[in-house]
């Protein structure tokens, strides 16, 4: 044998050589390997599948997560991303809030949202656009933390009441009844907050700050201060709850159908996270339109004593309750898109679950006859 035909043999019999030592797919421990495996594996054909699922995996952001999906700490995380969506929007919106009230209260005096930052400038100066920032925090955080934390909890429960089924058939009505529940003992929470706030902003010279108004309501009307606008705090706020859940969930169901080019599953969490702000403007777009009559309502009957819910309703008629409407609408689109938003944020942060939209089952697929 001359000395090339040597090389030829050595060459072919080393270790490193390629394609004996190339990555092969998993074939699972009950199938054996054919001859020549090897070098099949090393043909692009055997390389794609390999390449695709790690991209696959990539997309989809696997990862584990810290807690259980309807865990005690899920629900205490959720209760956590709502004290931080909601009472961080309504605290940073509190100079529109202030002339939204004002417009609704006062309609002669501001008549628009450029006349009632005007008159306020010119009458309280820049520090009078923040009255009754201290109660809208703390008010609406605990509203934020009963909102978002009872409606996981209570979508769950209801959940757990239908079968796989009717869960997806029903899942709107399942956000409504959901949200409605939360928001009942949402409202009992932001009550006493609301009532100092809108005193402090509607009534000029009755306090500037939480501390003086909390003692003189108390002293006025005793409890019933505190708690005489949480019927139509429940008029305005669980229909507009209502609407921000459902409208919400819908909404991105629909987004990442219609409008989003690719399935969520292939989204970075960014992309989620931008689909959820649209999401949740849409939302709150419909949101200010059902609950503004209601709004208008709490506004006058907390500014107001000795008035109740039936009398400022008729008083200000079918006309009056929509004062203010425009500015409203500014004011909760961009606090519901900001609030879902940072919401889901939170959940992203602490890697809670985080479910996709709802698909329909394979069992009611056959029953349609939808391949």
């Amino acid at each position: 044998m001359d000395s090339a035909a040597l090389l030829l043999r050595l060459s072919a019999a080393n270790p490193f050589s390629a394609p004996r030592f190339q990555l092969v797919a998993d074939r699972g421990p009950g199938l054996s390997r054919s001859p020549g495996t090897e070098q099949a594996a090393a043909s692009p054909p055997c390389a794609a599948p390999v390449s695709r699922r790690l991209a696959a995996a990539a997309a989809t952001g696997e990862e584990e997560y810290s807690c259980e999906y309807g865990s005690a700490r899920f629900y205490a995380l959720c209760g956590l991303g709502g004290i931080l969506s909601c009472g961080t929007t309504h605290t940073a919106v509190v100079p529109l809030d202030l002339v939204k009230c004002r417009i609704q209260v006062d309609p002669g005096k501001y008549k628009s949202i450029f006349t009632g930052f005007s008159v306020t400038l010119k009458e309280d100066g820049v520090r009078g656009l923040a009255k009754g920032w201290a109660p809208t925090f703390i008010g609406y955080s605990m509203q934020g933390l009963c909102k978002f934390g009872f409606y996981e909890i209570f979508k769950n429960v209801y959940s757990d009441l239908l079968s796989e089924e009717n869960r997806y058939l029903w899942r709107t009505s399942l956000y409504l009844a959901a949200s409605a529940s939360a928001e009942f003992f949402a409202d009992i929470a932001l009550s006493p907050m609301e009532a100092c706030k809108v005193r402090i902003q509607t009534k000029p010279g009755y306090a500037n700050t939480l501390r003086e108004a909390i003692p003189k309501m108390y002293a006025e009307e005793g409890m019933w201060a505190f708690y005489k606008g949480v019927a139509p705090l429940w008029m305005r706020q669980i229909p507009y709850t209502m609407m921000k859940f459902a409208c919400f969930e819908r909404t991105v169901e629909a987004l990442y159908k219609h409008v989003v080019p690719k399935p969520r599953s292939d989204c970075t969490k960014g992309e989620q996270l931008v689909v959820t702000f649209v999401a949740g403007y849409i939302a709150g777009v419909f949101c200010a339109i059902v609950s503004h009559p209601a709004d208008s309502v709490v506004s006058v009957l907390n500014k107001e004593s000795g008035s109740s819910a039936v009398q400022v309703l008729k008083r200000l008629g079918p006309v009056g309750v929509w004062k203010g409407l425009v500015a409203r609408i500014i004011m909760i689109g961009t606090l519901t898109a900001l609030q879902w938003f940072i919401y889901d944020s939170v959940k992203v942060y602490f890697r809670l679950p985080r479910p996709p939209p709802p698909e329909m089952p394979e069992s009611l697929k056959k029953k349609l006859g939808i391949q």
